[in-house]
Order: structure tokens, then C-alpha cells, then sequence
């Protein structure tokens, strides 16, 4: 029979790897949330992006963690393996139907790091057969919306923006009445 102590026991040096793991775990998530937050604080980025960008990034964090957590226990990779790739077939399938998905989210990512326009900027995006010229009214995780002159809406999606050339027309900021026309 199993007992507590027998457990703890037996398992004593995978346990405190597990509790060592986490602890970095938190601590790496708490430092990486801290320094998305100050980045997005110090570019002025909406708030509403930093929260995404950080649950973003602090789930892979978890997920490398997860993996850690599979070699301190000494999981058996070989009896794993058929079962993590029929769940990665299962996935890969998922995944490849919605690539445009994940490209957008990546390109948030991108965006939201290292990206020299704000809301309320003018701006001209380089596309030769749809050319667009329009002010930023919101950027989101998938897309960018914009307000053209005639008052159309445009939704562009991230990861076609970073394709291609976007010029700064105008950088200005937009009162909170000119954002809010388009809701």
C-alpha cells in the first residue's frame, strides 16, 4: 500500500524539482509581465494589446514548463510519443486550417513590440492592387482597423500589414470623440 510518506520518499529529488520548476516558472511569467507592461506603458500602446501580448507569451512560458516538468519526472518519451503524436496529427489538421489565425496572432505579437505607429496616426499602406490610406482607430491581436476619409471601416489584417509598406502620413493624436464615431 502507497502511503504519503512513502511517496514523498520514493519521489523526494522529482518533487523538488517540480517545486523549483514552478517557482521559476512564476517568477520568469512575473518579470516577463512586468516588462510588457512597462514596454507598453513606455510606447503608449493600448492596454487592452499589453494584457494579450503577455497572456500570449506566458502561456508558451507554461508550456515549457509543462515540458520540463515531463523530463524532472522521467516520463517514458517512447510509450509518450504514440499518444503525443496522435495528438499532434489531430492538431497539426487543426492547425493548418486555421494557419492564417496563427500567423495573425504572431504578427500581433511582432506588432505589438516593434511598431512605429499608434492610434490616431494617418498612415498609407503599400499594396499595388488595393492601396489604402486611412487613420488607425484600434489595433487588436488579429487585425488593424482603420477609418478611411469616406468614413468606410477597414479591417487589415496583421499579418498583411507586416508584408507590406506602410508609410506615416500624419502622426497626430485623435481625440477620444473621432475614435469613437466608428462604434
Amino acid at each position: 500500500m502507497i502511503t504519503i510518506e512513502n511517496f514523498m520518499d520514493d519521489y523526494q529529488s522529482e518533487l523538488v524539482g517540480t517545486i523549483i520548476c514552478i517557482a521559476i516558472f512564476l517568477l520568469v511569467r512575473f518579470l516577463l509581465v512586468k516588462a510588457i507592461k512597462r514596454i507598453g506603458r513606455i510606447s503608449d500602446i493600448n492596454q487592452v494589446r499589453t494584457v494579450l501580448v503577455g497572456r500570449y507569451l506566458s502561456f508558451a512560458l507554461f508550456i515549457i514548463m509543462l515540458i520540463a516538468l515531463l523530463f524532472i519526472w522521467r516520463v517514458n518519451f517512447k510509450e509518450l510519443g504514440l499518444i503525443l503524436s496522435s495528438v499532434f496529427a489531430v492538431l497539426g489538421v487543426a492547425l493548418f486550417a486555421s494557419w492564417s489565425i496563427l500567423s495573425n496572432i504572431t504578427a500581433g505579437i511582432i506588432l505589438f513590440f516593434y511598431f512605429p505607429f499608434k492610434i490616431g496616426d494617418r498612415i498609407r499602406i503599400l499594396d499595388k492592387d488595393f492601396p489604402e490610406e486611412a487613420i488607425i482607430i484600434d489595433i487588436q491581436a488579429f487585425t488593424i482597423n482603420l477609418k478611411k476619409d469616406n468614413g468606410e471601416l477597414l479591417t487589415y489584417p496583421n499579418n498583411l500589414l507586416l508584408q507590406k509598406g506602410v508609410v506615416l502620413i500624419k502622426k497626430e493624436v485623435a481625440t477620444g470623440t473621432d475614435l469613437e464615431q466608428h462604434f
